[in-house]
């Protein structure tokens, strides 16, 4: 069957949903179409970009009924940017098309009839990333990449990352005297700016991302922010989008920097994973431990644990914690975590959870509760087919992509069943969400 629509023509039609990346649905004779940047209930004259045999993908040219819920934006760059697309429209509504967004992947691939919680929300949803990497252009501006390409876009008073991190970047790229990289060819010396906050404790961690290890003298950026505790080169020459090599050398401070979590403090290296708004993770962490219910006696495994951030809040609740991450410099952290926390019930292996967790099972530990916390490409099936075997009573899934937490509830519904699933935003004004899911061993 040939589309019903033709690139390059214009249509009139209605918005009658939200696609997985917050775009407008419409349907022309049952035919999908994507139009980027419109809101369910508009009305709007589109002009079709690209057309596929299932589906196709259109802009907006006017809109003829606007929604109540659309804004104007306060970012100019956003639409080019890629950081965050759901700024023209209410955060109310973004947490509406969050749930439902999970709901539906929910209803789609799940046997179990589960009701996705609502979306618990940031009180003040801007400037609240801890973490930011800035990539430079050749004429020495501070960006990010555009959406789908490596064409940087310069920022211009973003509004999820701090303003702090924003001028740091700025003066270090202004007082470069070197050369600029270019991915293009290969050649130049400063390829990132990578700067991490301790939002309480106000402690700020430069990384300078090299092509080379060139010595970098930090002593006038030092003074102009004093609040700058550790200053580190990252020797990166390969030709790679992965920002950071494990090649730090560290040219002022220790390396690391302190952060607070609920009452717990966390060392953060370069490379370690920390999520990125501690607002939100406070909530995220708190939720995961009481939808746990954990009990003094309980054996527990936090599988991709980072710097060891749920196992130590955990650790109070229960008689053991194992925690598994295969970031070497990761579990340095975790072990200094727990130390520096006075936590003595916290053991962190090295490795990967596939290999390491099933090395652990074989040697008798038998969990009766497990947190899991992996990458955007969610569990291995191994680690799956280890859990169904030893059945802990509880199963914790927190997940930062929904798509691969349902695959994985998926194959563990046979032996769980899924209590609830809580999103929790940590990623507002984009279409990212970061969920909460409990599951109980069935009876």
């Amino acid at each position: 069957m040939n589309p019903p629509v033709k690139k390059n023509e214009e249509y009139v039609v209605d918005i009658i949903d939200y696609g997985m990346e917050g775009e407008g649905i419409a349907k022309i004779d049952s035919y999908t179409i994507f139009v980027i940047g419109a809101l369910k209930g508009e009305k709007c004259k589109i002009h079709i970009t690209k057309v596929l045999t299932t589906h196709c993908f259109a802009k907006i040219v006017e809109i003829i009924k606007s929604s109540k819920e659309r804004i104007e934006a306060d970012c100019n760059t956003y639409k080019r940017c890629g950081g965050c697309t759901l700024r023209h429209i209410s955060y109310d509504e973004t947490l509406k098309i969050k749930q439902e967004k999970v709901q539906n992947l929910a209803n789609k691939m799940l046997k179990s009839k589960v009701r996705v919680d609502n979306v618990v929300g940031m009180e003040n949803p801007e400037h609240y990333r801890n973490k930011a990497i800035y990539p430079i252009s050749q004429s020495k501006e501070v960006g990010i990449f555009a959406q789908r390409s490596h064409d940087i876009v310069p920022i211009k008073g973003c509004k999820i990352q701090t303003i702090q991190s924003q001028e740091i970047a700025k003066y270090i790229v202004d007082n470069w005297d070197d050369s600029i990289y270019d991915e293009k060819i290969g050649k130049g010396l400063l390829r990132n700016i990578m700067i991490r906050e301790g939002f309480k404790t106000k402690e700020v961690m430069c990384v300078i991302v090299q092509n080379g290890n060139k010595k970098y003298d930090a002593s006038n950026l030092v003074k102009k922010y004093p609040n700058i505790k550790t200053v580190i080169v990252n020797v990166n020459t390969k030709n790679t989008n992965v920002v950071l090599s494990n090649e730090n050398r560290v040219v002022y401070g220790k390396g690391y920097i302190e952060d607070i979590l609920d009452s717990y403090t966390f060392r953060i290296s370069p490379n370690s994973f920390y999520q990125v708004n501690p607002m939100q993770t406070e909530k995220l962490y708190n939720l995961a431990i009481e939808k746990a219910k954990l009990k003094k006696d309980d054996i527990i495994c936090d599988l991709y644990c980072g710097i060891g951030t749920i196992g130590i809040f955990a650790s109070k609740y229960v008689k053991k914690v194992y925690g598994i991450e295969i970031v070497e410099e990761a579990i340095k952290d975790a072990k200094e975590n727990a130390s520096i926390n006075n936590i003595n019930n916290t053991e962190f292996i090295v490795g990967d959870v596939e290999k390491a967790f099933n090395n652990l099972l074989n040697k008798g530990i038998k969990p009766n509760v497990v947190f899991v916390d992996p990458p955007r490409k969610g569990l291995d099936n191994k680690t799956i087919e280890n859990l169904c075997q030893i059945k802990p009573q509880r199963l914790i899934y927190v997940s930062c992509n929904p798509s691969t937490l349902m695959r994985d509830l998926q194959k563990l519904e046979e032996v769980y069943d899924i209590v609830s699933i809580t999103p929790v935003d940590n990623f507002c004004y984009t279409s990212h969400i970061e969920c909460c899911s409990v599951l109980s061993l069935k009876d």
